[in-house]
């Protein structure tokens, strides 16, 4: 997620605004806070050695996105509305200690003294580098000593549906790991913003089979279906409960919106055509003078785009990337479609037509394999659209996790029965028609982030972010 500031402008970075970020757990989770409830058989222990994994992939991810920089480059603000990598980098491990060692552990707060300068509420982004900062060496020595105590009282904590409400299932260890994985997604939109060379390094996703055989669209039937969960242990507040949703029927891109199909509508003079724009996006085209997605530029008759410091012609094939919820909904219009409702995403993503019933994944109830999805940064870039054929719905839609972002048309809101924990301003605080849903996720999310209830939000200004989208027509 992004940290959402009204003073952002398209083509400038938000940070990572992810679960815990700021606040004092001693008054998020108090007495009055009941938690969750544990889905009937949920095996402790087997969270447990989830919740291991979980914090170790996010680790080894946040080594690599900060070992990869010199000193000069980690501690440099490269936007004035981003944060230094430094930043980020002590912020998960304050938030940590914050949340694991003193509010689950009741252990005695190591750096007290900091917990302000990594408030990601009491500093704007640009105020940030003037800030005193743990130096780079400070920074991973902390962290890194905050993990250790961390990992122990893993070991310790019960895990069992009777616990205390951050216990419980242990889900302020998944809290913790999806904050870091959050914030190394923020870390990579960083590395992409950068000038000079990018010394990340990743092998290319997996080709399309038989993308060819794919329709367009697919016809999602009308109905119920059950929205949101009540059953996911580490699902966060706002995916909560699950209820029913009745959608009328509608048909679906198989694949999101590739680059050579936004390319058309570039060229067919899409951004010089206000018919096709919401006001406020219209206003933004001019005010910027935008002509094209985040990172593209036209020369010597081709598109060309800018990816972690190389510049490369755009592929057609491929989910187009970096565009705001203006522009994608300005696309679906000109294309005689429109956006996606957030329940007809998820129930594209989630609803068995044959058992009834909603997956946790648009394949099944398994967690996300490489062959299925294209997560992690495992790959620094969306795979070709077709891919991942192990990773379609039961209606035939593919790459609906992973790979990019999907704006919707939706507002960001509640659902039926909402209960903030474990403190309102992670999300009760945004809901309404400043913020698009987001769904999804993108190549740069991690697996503990990422799944079909899982809801992100944003500024319909926002390019920057690893966002697609995928276009819907009524039936």
């Amino acid at each position: 997620m992004t940290e959402h500031r009204a003073q952002d402008t398209p083509g400038t970075p938000g940070t990572g605004r992810a679960p815990s970020d700021g606040f004092d757990p001693a008054r998020s989770a108090g007495p009055g806070a009941t938690g969750f409830p544990v889905a009937p058989g949920t095996d402790p222990e087997a969270l447990r050695a989830r919740a291991l994994d979980a914090l170790l992939t996010a680790r080894e991810r946040t080594a690599l996105l900060t070992d990869s920089v010199d000193e000069k480059e980690l501690t440099a603000q490269h936007s004035p509305l981003m944060s230094p990598l430094v930043w980020d980098l002590a912020h998960i491990g304050n938030q940590e200690e914050q949340w694991l060692l003193r509010a689950v552990g009741g252990r005695e707060a190591l750096r007290p003294e900091i917990d302000g300068l990594y408030n990601a509420f009491e500093h704007s982004r640009a105020s940030r580098p003037s800030l005193p900062l743990l130096a780079p060496t400070e920074a991973r020595t902390y962290a890194s000593d905050v993990r250790g105590r961390a990992l122990d009282l893993l070991e310790s904590t019960p895990l069992h549906e009777g616990g205390r409400p951050l216990e419980r299932a242990g889900f302020a260890f998944g809290m913790i790991a999806q904050h870091e994985q959050q914030h190394d997604e923020t870390m990579l939109i960083t590395h992409q913003l950068r000038s000079g060379p990018v010394a990340l390094t990743a092998p290319p996703p997996p080709e399309p089979s038989g993308a060819g055989a794919l329709p367009a669209d697919v016809l999602i039937p009308g109905g119920p279906f059950t929205m949101g969960t009540s059953a996911e242990p580490w699902a966060l507040d706002n995916e909560r409960p699950a209820h029913r949703r009745d959608v009328a029927a509608f048909h679906l891109d198989t694949a999101p919106v590739t680059c050579g199909a936004y390319r058309r509508f570039v060229e067919d003079g899409g951004y010089r055509d206000g018919r096709w724009w919401a006001p406020e996006g219209w206003a933004m085209v001019r005010e910027h003078d935008l002509a094209a997605p985040l990172f593209w530029h036209r020369d010597a008759g081709q598109w060309l785009r800018r990816r972690f410091g190389v510049t490369e012609q755009v592929p057609d094939d491929e989910p187009v990337l970096h565009v705001s919820w203006y522009e994608a909904d300005a696309y679906a219009r000109w294309a005689g479609r429109r956006l996606p409702t957030e329940s007809e995403w998820e129930k594209a993503a989630r609803h068995d037509p044959v058992s009834g019933r909603s997956l946790r994944y648009p394949w099944g109830d398994e967690d996300p394999t490489p062959e299925r999805a294209n997560l992690g940064q495992r790959h620094l870039r969306p795979a070709r659209a077709g891919a991942y054929p192990q990773g379609r719905s039961p209606l035939g839609v593919g790459q609906l996790i992973g790979d990019v972002w999907e704006w919707t048309s939706s507002d960001f809101l509640p659902y039926p029965g909402f209960v903030a924990f474990p403190y309102r301003e992670y999300s009760d605080v945004f809901f309404g028609p400043g913020h698009k849903v987001l769904r999804g996720g993108s190549f740069a999310v991690g697996e503990v982030a990422c799944r079909g209830t899982f809801r992100n939000w944003d500024l319909p200004v926002r390019r920057q972010i690893f966002s697609g989208f995928r276009t819907a027509r009524d039936a």
